[in-house]
């Protein structure tokens, strides 16, 4: 079906960030989605001026669309994630509208919207579509993210990178535990690490982590699709975890076990409100918290392995 064929309909459903992965999956899943925009941010001068980060766009093709059945659907969706205790009560409505779009290619729609960014005092991220000069000392990632997180928009992101530019010694060996787009991994490899390996669990993830890695030519890094139980012990400098909160508690003595011994790394993809999961984590594994990052609702913390 050519593109002048296709009805599109814009799906906006009210989320909180945290549970951002879990809906983009669930419309994936359940509709024929062309494109989904978890945080639609526009930059002018490379300043945010604004940002629709508490609203997932999915742009689906369908002849037609019984908007009740939809809004029950996503209705469902949330009390059995609920019910479950997964996210507890902070995933915000899913409250979901619908509307009629212009005939257009959605999957390449978005774009448009996406423009080089600096995120860090260093690090500017430029789509591969985009042309960017680097002003004194900047450094330019190229990014495409495919279906992978990790465009450098989302303050998760740029908590790593600042804490990364902030941390890490020149010459470290580096692990990135959920490396999405890859983008930590090679932002590292700029800043001056020796070599690094990334894992995610997602096989779409590491094949554009791949891509991306080649773009930038960074040959000195190693992805594949694991979780961190992958990696060897005690062998990295610095290390990157930016997941869920749950998700962290719960890997923590893996990630303690990769890390030699006065080796940082940062916990991000923390929910304000959140960190004392994290921080009890920490404390029972005996690591030692170095600083709180803050960037709007989330949390980055940097912590240090003693022993």
């Amino acid at each position: 079906m050519s593109v002048k064929e296709k009805k599109y309909w814009e799906l906006c459903i009210e989320i909180n960030p945290v549970c951002a992965d879990v809906v983009c999956d669930i419309v994936q899943s359940e509709f024929d989605c062309e494109g989904i925009v978890t945080a639609e941010e526009k930059y002018k001068n490379l300043e945010l001026v604004s940002t629709t980060e508490n609203t997932l766009k999915a742009y689906i093709v369908a002849d037609k669309i019984d908007f009740d059945e939809v809004k029950n659907f996503f209705k469902l969706k949330r009390q059995d994630l609920l019910e479950k205790n997964v996210f507890k009560d902070d995933i915000g409505s899913w409250n979901v509208t619908i509307n009629k779009q212009e005939i257009v290619d959605w999957s390449k729609k978005w774009k448009e919207h996406w423009k080089p960014s600096k995120i860090s005092q260093r690090i500017v991220i430029c789509p591969t579509w985009e042309k960017y000069t680097p002003k004194d000392d900047e450094i330019v990632v190229n990014i495409d993210p495919g279906n992978a997180f990790g465009t450098g928009e989302h303050s998760t992101t740029q908590l790593c990178v600042k804490a990364c530019e902030k941390y890490m010694k020149l010459n470290d060996v580096i692990a990135d535990v959920g490396c999405g787009s890859g983008i930590l991994a090679i932002c590292a490899m700029k800043l001056g690490a020796k070599e690094a390996d990334a894992v995610d669990n997602d096989e779409t993830a590491v094949e554009t982590a791949i891509l991306n890695a080649k773009i930038n030519n960074e040959t000195s890094i190693k992805f594949q699709t694991a979780t961190s139980d992958a990696l060897p012990g005690a062998k990295y400098d610095f290390v990157f975890a930016n997941i869920l909160h749950n998700v962290l508690a719960q890997i923590m003595p893996d990630l303690k076990r990769i890390m030699k011994t006065g080796a940082k790394i940062v916990l991000s993809g923390i929910l304000d409100g959140k960190e004392d999961v994290v921080l009890k984590a920490i404390k029972d594994n005996n690591l030692h918290l170095i600083e709180d990052l803050r960037q709007k609702e989330w949390i980055a913390l940097v912590v240090q392995k003693e022993d």
